[in-house]
């Protein structure tokens, strides 16, 4: 579709999902440690995933989770709904497990050998993989259901993170105090995307906003049309973020300020809501649609370079871009990668378990894990 360079602002849907990287990653070696693959949510990689995947080893944890895996020094990381953590080593043997006690719905993340979670009784965990033990919680006062984000704030380093508080929390890594805080007008649903010294965040009332890190304040703000159920991406100056009704947006940022935004794909029908975060590499964009296709969008003029329907149900689980290939997962329990020039598929794994995680990639391996808890490891075929 045409790029929409001005649009009007609709009525907000407060709908019951909210109801009572730079863009591109390096990513070739052993490490995904955080949602989406790099700070700024851009779900690319320069790491390649095998020509023709085979399934190397499958590991049960008995246990339903929402969790999407992470990979931190060859080990995957989730956690499961009753709030246990497992660590699985690339040869499928867990090496590690915590319980917290308590339920989480929450995506990991880990640095510097520690793993940060948020947990449903509203707390932001951090846990030591090096001796197992828990280093410190920070209390929130509504359910945390994104993955932490991190960067330098104020001189600090800084675990980012929202809540159904209505507020978004900026925590010391070290001790777990609390060195900012920014209000929202509804639930905080997804991660915050940073780039530079900026934090980009939507929410649940449907407002786009930007923070300087380095200043501590709220430098801008935009209200797009319906909730934000997901989080952005960002790719240099340029930010990625879908709302529920259906609504893909660029939006283009200059020292924290929002200097342009415009409709890449336009809300059709109620079908074509949008629960995923998009993929980001240099030229294109892409993202899954509640009308069950992919879209790939060329960024330089924002037309639809091509569409692929996915078979069943697609759900929440988000694209990632393995250097030319995309990888996609469905909440049908489909697993598909497609070139990501044409969108030809290359190859398809139906896991026979729905999908609500998104993949994880390391040079020559991926990770999907089943809402039943199933962690799946695709690699190359021994020869």
């Amino acid at each position: 579709m045409k790029r929409i360079t001005i649009f009007f602002l609709l009525s907000i849907l407060f709908l019951p999902a909210c109801s009572n990287k730079t863009g591109k990653g390096d990513n070739t070696s052993t490490d995904w440690s955080i949602f989406r693959g790099d700070t700024s949510l851009s779900a690319y990689t320069k790491a390649s995933l095998p020509d023709d995947p085979v399934l190397l080893w499958t590991f049960k944890s008995g246990a339903y989770t929402k969790s999407s895996p992470v990979v931190y020094d060859r080990v995957a990381y989730w956690s499961d709904r009753r709030g246990r953590i497992f660590g699985v080593n690339l040869e499928g043997e867990q090496v590690f497990e915590y319980a917290l006690h308590t339920a989480v719905d929450a995506n990991p993340m880990v640095y510097d050998s520690v793993l940060y979670i948020g947990r449903i009784d509203g707390y932001l965990s951090a846990v030591s993989l090096t001796t197992g033990e828990l280093l410190w919680n920070f209390e929130t006062f509504g359910q945390i259901a994104a993955s932490p984000n991190r960067m330098t704030f104020e001189g600090r380093e800084a675990i980012i993170v929202g809540s159904y508080d209505h507020w978004l929390y900026c925590i010391d890594s070290r001790d777990g105090t609390e060195i900012a805080r920014f209000a929202s007008g509804y639930y905080i649903n997804g991660a915050v995307a940073q780039s530079d010294n900026y934090i980009v965040y939507g929410g649940c009332d449907g407002w786009l906003r930007v923070i300087d890190s380095s200043a501590g304040m709220q430098t801008d703000s935009m209200q797009v049309a319906s909730y934000i159920p997901a989080s952005p991406a960002i790719s240099g100056d340029w930010c990625y973020v879908a709302d529920y009704s259906g609504n893909l947006y660029e939006v283009r940022l200059d020292r924290g300020r929002i200097v342009s935004s415009g409709i890449l794909i336009g809300s059709q029908d109620e079908n074509g809501s949008f629960v995923s975060v998009p993929a980001v590499s240099e030229r294109m964009v892409y993202v899954i649609s509640d009308d069950r296709n992919i879209y790939a969008l060329n960024r330089k003029d924002g037309s639809i370079a091509w569409k692929y329907l996915l078979k069943g149900n697609t759900g929440e689980s988000s694209p990632v871009i393995a250097n030319d290939k995309l990888l996609a997962c469905t909440r049908s329990g489909i697993v598909s990668i497609h070139d990501a020039k044409t969108g030809n598929l290359l190859w398809e794994y139906d896991t026979g378990e729905q999908i609500l995680a998104s993949p994880a990639v390391i040079n020559g391996y991926f990770y999907v894990l089943t809402f039943r808890g199933t962690l799946f490891c695709f690699g190359a075929a021994e020869r």
